[in-house]
């Protein structure tokens, strides 16, 4: 029979249910892929909730073949018995009743993710079938829903699936005993079809996303294993994608340390507390009537952080294990405490740190800054069924005064560590203030300037006339000899030239400050003037390329790989728009002698391999050429033409866009090789020691 002839007795469930499948955006945001996803994230949250309370220690999502998805797990189990006020069992009433389940009073949950009653019902309602099986009891309980009305599929033909015959029930509803478990068993199973008639056609489930949410739910949950298996097959006909878990003991610090995009400058700290608040709720009375009651809540807070030797923030906010990306009250609460504390410490020691009036701001505070904010509190009040925001006012108080008292312990602590490491929070929090005022006070400087207009820029850039940015380039030269044939070499109305003075400093294990007070970093920022670290803003950049000319040697390439770590650092986008470049100038010249009034011809080589190639050919064809061959040690030795056809003319040079990956793989070596751990150095260089030659060797 067609689920769309109903029965009498279910006629109040699906009523229910039919406001769901015709608004489901109010219930899951969207009926795409992110939807789709924020169905399964409701089941599996309730399984979570059952490890929070205790209950269980392991779940698996599994994702098959035939665009189904299984949640399994080996907690408690939904209650089967009879729900007095309804008649119906417990699992009828969890997936067929909009604003039903275990976690309304302060019984069943402490604290939970779910808080409106829907998930389950919801996603029941939006499924084309859901299987649930119950182990509980000594037996196993089971019962399926087609379009959240229950009912039995017939699934004699086949595999089951949502196309089976279906047969709703008709005088009573039937939770079925299908086999047998051993005393003490308990768990949950379910698995269903998400609807295609509600879901659009693009919408599938995102093995990323539910891996990068499986990992970030292990680290809230220490012990807890969740598994994924994939069983789709791949994309490129490969086989299925297999089988993942995770599971982590150290908790949020983990998460803290696998999150950070940077070398730290602090231990990883953990700020933990609790706070208590009241708050009138409605509660339903035996009468039936909604009385105000005054309750007392209990709010924990656990909070990991570290201040890392970058600029970026990476902050993950979470209640009850359940992500709160755009923020709220515990969130605004451990901003005003973290700012408020160090601004008294600034205060404190200004005269060590030359601070006048200028105050801490909430961006100097979080540069740098890896957190990962966790509060706990019984039915807080979210925004929305899709739990994005904390809405509970008076968490904001108790974790800002969480934050104070630990970071005041922390900060006047007597170990010799935490003093130090007190000292260069305090550096770098002063250092991005200072730069940010820097930054505002030379904002004016950061435009190009007309020919009419005076400029403040370094006395040793050669600009260029040209006010069109698209099409105007920076080289940054190496050297002042280089830098005299380029300046014959260019063309002046959109090629600009600024010299660098041999290495410039690494910024790898320096500071903001004293990348800021070197003359060459500092050069390279105002000339380029689009300020740096957080308060580059790419769209008044004053060139459109920034190509870095250096010699093709050694220290060439020790030159291109510190400016690179500089741009990668403190000027990102650049970088991420595909703006910088490095120019590839020849190592060698070839002169091809041609017999009588003929000119010569000029062939530049860019390797010891091409040039052999090349010698080989012209002896092959019985071609002269002059010795000895020409091998440029740097741009100086060239004359201006031969830098001209070679580095800088757009019609026959040659660049090299540098990508993230480069400017990573640059990151990964300076760190590796000139940062603050000794430890990596050491096994690096006495695992390469076997394979150097000592003709290699210049010495």
């Amino acid at each position: 029979m067609a689920s769309s002839d109903y029965s009498a007795r279910h006629l109040s469930v699906l009523e229910g249910l039919e406001a769901v499948r015709k608004r489901p955006g109010m219930y899951i945001g969207s009926t795409d892929s992110r939807g789709l996803m924020h169905c399964l994230w409701e089941i599996i949250d309730n399984s979570v909730d059952e490890a929070l309370a205790g209950h269980g220690s392991d779940i698996e999502v599994i994702l098959h073949a035939d665009d189904s998805v299984e949640v399994r797990d080996r907690a408690r189990g939904i209650p089967v018995d009879i729900e007095p006020k309804t008649g119906l069992s417990g699992v009828e009433v969890v997936f067929t009743k909009l604003h039903a389940g275990g976690k309304f009073g302060s019984g069943s949950y402490a604290a939970s993710g779910g808080l409106h009653g829907v998930g389950a019902s919801v996603v029941n309602a939006l499924s084309e079938r859901l299987d649930v099986e119950v182990d509980r009891d000594g037996k196993t309980w089971a019962m399926s829903f087609h379009r959240g009305e229950p009912g039995i599929f017939d699934d004699k033909k086949g595999e089951p699936g949502p196309d089976s015959p279906f047969a709703p029930f008709v005088s009573g509803s039937e939770l079925r005993v299908v086999g047998k478990v051993a005393k003490g068993v308990t768990g949950t199973r379910i698995r269903y079809w998400a609807d295609r008639q509600i879901f659009t056609k693009g919408a599938e489930f995102s093995t990323d996303d539910l891996v990068g949410r499986a990992r970030q739910t292990a680290f809230l949950v220490p012990g807890l294993a969740i598994s994924i298996d994939d069983k789709r097959p791949a994309a490129d006909g490969a086989g299925p994608a297999g089988r993942t878990t995770f599971r982590y003991e150290g908790g949020i610090s983990e998460f803290v340390d696998f999150l950070a995009p940077d070398s730290p400058i602090t231990d990883t700290w953990r700020l933990t507390g609790e706070g208590h608040f009241t708050e009138t709720v409605p509660v339903l009375s035996d009468t039936g009537a909604m009385l105000p009651t005054e309750l007392k809540r209990d709010c924990q807070v656990d909070i990991a952080l570290r201040w890392g030797t970058g600029y970026d923030t990476v902050m993950r906010s979470f209640v009850n294990i359940i992500a709160t990306p755009k923020g709220g009250s515990h969130q605004a609460g451990f901003d005003q405490g973290m700012l408020k504390f160090l601004r008294q410490q600034v205060e404190q020691n200004a005269r060590r740190l030359k601070v006048g009036t200028d105050k801490l701001e909430k961006d100097d505070v979080m540069a740098g800054l890896t957190a990962v904010l966790t509060v706990r509190l019984p039915e807080p009040q979210f925004e929305g069924q899709t739990k994005e925001i904390l809405g509970t006012p008076a968490v904001r108080a108790i974790v800002a005064n969480v934050v104070q008292k630990a970071m005041a312990e922390r900060f006047g602590s007597s170990k010799r560590d935490d003093k130090a490491q007190s000292a260069l929070v305090l550096d770098k929090v002063v250092a991005e203030m200072k730069s940010r005022i820097s930054a505002r006070a030379h904002k004016e400087t950061q435009r190009r300037k007309n020919a009419l207009e005076t400029s403040s820029l370094p006395a040793k850039l050669v600009d260029c006339r040209s006010n069109d940015v698209a099409n105007s380039e920076l080289f940054i030269v190496e050297g002042d000899s280089a830098l005299g044939t380029a300046r014959r070499a260019r063309d002046s109305e959109y090629q600009a030239l600024l010299p660098i003075r041999g290495k410039i400093l690494n910024v790898q294990k320096a500071s903001i400050s004293d990348m800021l007070s070197n003359a060459e970093c500092a050069a390279i920022i105002q000339v380029i003037g689009a300020g740096s670290g957080r308060s580059f803003d790419l769209s008044v950049a004053r060139y459109g390329k920034v190509i870095i000319m250096s010699d093709a040697d050694v220290d060439g390439a020790h030159i291109r790989t510190l400016l690179l770590t500089l741009f990668f650092r403190y000027m990102r986008p650049m970088i991420e728009e595909g703006r910088v470049f490095a120019a590839v100038p020849p190592l060698h010249r070839v002169v091809v002698v041609n017999p009588g009034s003929k000119p010569n011809e000029t062939i530049y080589t860019y390797s010891e391999a091409e040039l052999q190639a090349v010698l080989a050919d012209l002896k092959k064809r019985g071609r002269k050429y002059q010795e000895p061959i020409q091998r440029y040690k740097g741009l100086g030795e060239m004359d201006a033409d031969q830098l001209a056809t070679t580095t800088m003319d757009r019609a026959h040079r040659t660049l090299r866009r540098v990508r993230v990956p480069d400017a990573e793989a640059a990151n990964r070596v300076f760190e590796l090789l000139m940062g603050n751990d000794v430890a990596p150095r050491k096994e690096f260089i006495i695992a390469g020691a076997d394979d150097l030659s000592r003709a290699r060797i210049d010495a």
